[in-house]
């Protein structure tokens, strides 16, 4: 990996890169690269793709008839709040905190965020170590993982 990954990174059409590349990007990079990966401008980007696609990922006949709302809060130099509804059959991704009440919230920085949804990171792990803090109903938050297609690195 080069020593400027943000630049590097910041010239990337994420549109172009599959999950599995991703995964591979992300298990490449060091805590260091991706706290620097996941400041101003290029972090929200980043935010941004992987919650965009993670409709395309969801698997509705693992989720059943579910209907959840799961609140993600993604720390570090601020806090980021996405939620991701799951209803019908359907995977609504929202940028932004809304009124509804969670079922579940998972809290965890950007480099465990990133870490987790590439694959690179086992979520009981996560729990465990705190690095990955849960608040609702835990049996939905862990769960999740099966809703979704989770790619390997």
């Amino acid at each position: 990996m080069a020593d400027n990954i943000s630049g590097d990174l910041g010239g990337l059409d994420f549109s172009t890169v599959s999950p599995e590349e991703f995964a591979k990007i992300v298990k490449g990079l060091s805590a260091g690269q991706i706290d620097e990966t996941m400041r101003g401008d290029l972090r929200m980007r980043v935010l941004r793709e992987v919650f965009g696609r993670m409709n395309q990922q969801f698997r509705p006949e693992a989720a059943g008839d579910q209907d959840v709302l799961i609140r993600w809060r993604i720390t570090g130099g601020s806090e980021v709040v996405f939620e991701t509804a799951i209803a019908g059959g359907t995977c609504t991704i929202t940028e932004g905190r809304s009124d509804r009440e969670p079922r579940t919230t998972l809290v965890m920085g950007d480099a465990e965020f990133l870490r987790l949804v590439s694959g690179n990171a086992n979520p009981v792990t996560m729990f465990m170590m705190r690095k990955l803090k849960v608040s609702g109903d835990v049996v939905t938050a862990s769960g999740l993982t099966r809703y979704f297609d989770i790619p390997k690195a």
